[in-house]
């Protein structure tokens, strides 16, 4: 999971978050009815564990993403003050400053994601599961 390709880091995002779109579907196939007879305790731990560890790794890897891009940022605004004549140089820094705050609004969109993740989740495993 690289940082650099900008469209890269929004598929690998996009591939990380299918879980959470996807999570009404999975809590009707994991989490049982009364017709079916799995461990309903057991289904929701295992679930709401997947599920935390997508949240981090996702965290983990947007903010890997912004350390990166807010060093690069820093990088090019010293390259600037050098030469300020260089316009590739002032693209460059407007367009990684643009990727910075997406990446930023990014870590908002978790937020919302988790969110919207452990109502649905709470409202189908509150019986069984309640995390720590």
């Amino acid at each position: 999971m690289e940082c650099v390709d900008f469209s890269e880091f929004q598929e690998t995002l996009k591939a990380m978050r299918k879980p959470h779109d996807l999570i009404i579907n999975t809590i009707n196939s994991t989490v049982p009815t009364d017709s079916f007879h799995i461990d309903p305790v057991e289904a929701c731990k295992n679930l709401h564990e997947s599920l935390e560890k997508g949240n981090i790794q996702r965290e983990d890897y947007i903010k890997k993403c912004i350390a990166i891009t807010t060093e690069r940022v820093k990088r090019l605004r010293e390259q600037r003050e050098q030469n300020s004549d260089d316009i590739q140089i002032s693209k460059q820094l407007r367009a990684d400053q643009t990727t910075l705050r997406v990446l930023q609004v990014e870590l908002t969109v978790e937020d919302l994601i988790r969110q919207r993740t452990a109502k649905v989740f709470n409202e189908r495993c509150r019986k069984f599961y309640k995390p720590l």
